[in-house]
């Protein structure tokens, strides 16, 4: 996915701390009622502190549709995050995301040249009225546009197995898109098992599956993942539970299944914050998470004893496999197509954004990167 950003001027990039701050207090001051600021729970404190509102991402879409006074809503998250509040909201109403390669790399292990060429490999060997697509909230708008399109749905982490429920109520066969381990941890918290399941690999022959296999597995499980909750792995939780005996493994279903299975609580983004909320005074718990979500619940909430736990108490992983370069930005014009793996199709020149999904909407994108890590943590609850 190519997407060009121009770099800002030395206006913003030579500014001090609190001189940006001062911009954008005055910023607010003019646009008054007319700006909606949007935070996702991810995002880095310095810039999570301007959010009106804060929440995962439907959340944040679904608070962007219902403020319809505000005209400019800059949403403070990822590509995919934006496209869908740009979908939900009304004509007169301009997204604004600042970081045009503020992507998810989830969402960009499924683009649509992908799945339409895995719908018609399925439709030469089985029943496409049989097979429900089935997409995670973080895809792309296009992705969301073709399961709507071929009877599907869009799903979220709370709300996965009803989704499915629903899916295999329609259908023989659910292809879950673009997070395998939502998938699996959510089939085997149906009842389904391995032999249930297949993992549909995009760059080889229909998927990399026999016909038998890919025509009778129930989850058909897109060969996608979360960068960041993929790095969790059993050791992790093996080595806290040997710190801390008495702590609580809290983690994000996108986390593999060998994690999910050793994990005390499973949720999403905001059960787990729910989780923290309540959890009682004096607990110990290690947080399966990006880094930012984890600084913050520590700062929020202080141990018992009055302290508070600092991003220095929670060791970073930074010797991981399979870290993915960032995206390098070239101009259009030096862009060179790489043969496709199989297939004939080739891939088209998409604009980035929901035009695709929405006639009336689009983005205004500027400004550069923000960039996440990842952690395993320990965050006290607070005293009552």
């Amino acid at each position: 996915m190519l997407r060009l950003q121009a770099p800002l001027p030395d206006l913003y990039t030579l500014a001090s701390p609190d001189e940006l701050d001062g911009r954008i207090a005055a910023a607010r001051d003019v646009l008054g009622e007319r700006l909606l600021i949007l935070g996702h729970h991810y995002q880095r404190p310095e810039v999570f502190k301007w959010a009106d509102a804060r929440g995962d991402s439907f959340k944040l879409a679904r608070f962007a549709a219902d403020n319809t006074q505000a005209t400019e809503i800059v949403f403070l998250g990822v590509h995919f995050m934006a496209e869908s509040a740009d979908v939900l909201t009304g004509p007169h109403q301009r997204v604004v995301l600042p970081d045009l390669n503020a992507g998810c790399s989830m969402a960009d292990m499924a683009d649509l040249d992908q799945v339409e060429e895995a719908w018609e490999a399925l439709g030469a060997v089985t029943d496409l009225a049989g097979i429900v697509p089935i997409t995670y909230m973080n895809s792309s708008a296009a992705i969301k546009a073709f399961v709507g399109e071929h009877g599907g749905a869009v799903c979220t982490s709370s709300n996965a197995r009803a989704v499915l429920d629903w899916a295999l109520g329609r259908g023989e066969q659910v292809i879950f898109l673009p997070d395998q381990h939502l998938g699996r941890n959510t089939g085997f918290d149906m009842g389904y098992g391995e032999a249930d399941m297949a993992v549909w690999n995009p760059r080889l022959e229909l998927g990399g599956l026999d016909e038998r296999a890919a025509k009778e597995s129930t989850l058909l499980l897109w060969k996608g993942h979360c960068s960041v909750h993929q790095r969790f792995l059993p050791e992790h939780v093996a080595a806290f539970r040997e710190e801390h005996p008495d702590g609580e493994v809290v983690v994000h279903p996108e986390c593999m299944h060998e994690v999910v299975a050793l994990a005390d609580h499973v949720g999403s983004t905001e059960r787990i914050l729910a989780h923290v909320e309540a959890a009682p005074a004096g607990s110990t718990l290690a947080i399966g998470t990006e880094i930012h979500m984890v600084q913050r619940l520590a700062e929020e909430n202080p141990r018992q004893d009055g302290g508070v736990t600092r991003p220095a108490d929670l060791p970073v992983l930074h010797d991981v496999p399979d870290r993915r370069p960032a995206p390098r930005l070239v101009p259009r014009g030096d862009r060179r197509r790489q043969p496709r793996e199989h297939g004939e199709r080739r891939r088209r020149h998409r604009r980035m954004g929901p035009r695709r999904a929405s006639k009336d909407a689009g983005h205004h994108l500027s400004s550069p990167a923000m960039g996440t890590a990842t952690a395993v943590g320990t965050v006290g609850a607070p005293s009552r």
